[in-house]
């Protein structure tokens, strides 16, 4: 089975066990984070909590995630992604909820979303931003990606929504997504390439706010992605696995 699959039906599993059974309301950030990444001269890191995933394994023995997150922020990260998926990536809606009430700036609730139960939880637990895997959708596994975006939005929720190919990406383009992430893993055999990024972006005129995600580890990589187009970089266990995350993240976000 390969890795889409597989995290596809982890979220009915998580779906099916509660997971998403919220029983509090807790306020979402009061920044625009669209107008954040626009009018900053550096570069702009949404940074991931996670402890593990299906490529690597455990990344980071599981610690307190406001004070890694706490960490990101002094470090200068424009908003936090944190996974809320059990399987695979060790996260919870309740990891979220503890950062969410310990810091200002946006967050993204990271998951493989295939429901909107999934969704009015991303609402309850304080999340500003909700993400969509185009290729799920394009895939079949899912039905029409418009109604998901709709309804993230009738919740006050902005939505990402990811694609990996130029078929995904252009797709993506014709939704009403408040952001649109590349992801350079590709989800069936968890390869990463940093080209991706270029690839999709070449020919491009540039009309919406580009996230680049997966496989960013040095200023280096953040000055070759956003030379290509992306405005906003996405990293997740290259700064999970630093030993000092504050230090690190404040060395991307100086990367320009």
């Amino acid at each position: 089975m390969n890795t889409l699959k597989k995290l596809f039906d982890n979220s009915h599993k998580a779906i099916s066990e509660g997971i998403y059974e919220i029983n509090e309301t807790i306020p979402k950030s009061k920044t625009d984070l669209i107008k954040s990444i626009t009018e900053n001269k550096h570069a702009s890191l949404i940074t991931e909590v996670k402890f593990s995933s299906p490529s690597l394994g455990k990344i980071r023995k599981i610690s307190n995630p406001v004070e890694i997150a706490q960490s990101m922020v002094e470090g200068g990260a424009k908003a936090l992604s944190v996974l809320t998926q059990p399987y695979l990536f060790e996260g919870s809606p309740e990891y979220f909820m503890q950062i969410r009430k310990n810091v200002q700036i946006p967050m993204l609730m990271k998951d493989i979303i295939v429901d909107k139960i999934q969704i009015d939880a991303a609402r309850k637990i304080g999340a500003d931003y909700m993400l969509l895997i185009q290729s799920l959708f394009d895939i079949g596994l899912l039905g029409d990606i418009d109604e998901f975006i709709e309804y993230g939005h009738k919740n006050g929720l902005k939505v990402l929504v990811e694609a990996h190919t130029k078929s995904e990406f252009e797709n993506s383009l014709r939704t009403d997504a408040d952001l649109v992430g590349i992801n350079n893993r590709n989800l069936d055999t968890l390869q990463i390439d940093i080209n991706t990024t270029k690839n999709l972006l070449e020919g491009y005129d540039k009309t919406r706010i580009i996230v680049s995600e997966s496989g960013i580890e040095t200023p280096h990589d953040i000055q070759f992605l956003k030379k290509c187009g992306a405005s906003a970089f996405l990293i997740g266990s290259s700064i999970m696995k630093s030993e000092n995350i504050k230090e690190n993240v404040r060395s991307l976000v100086n990367a320009i």
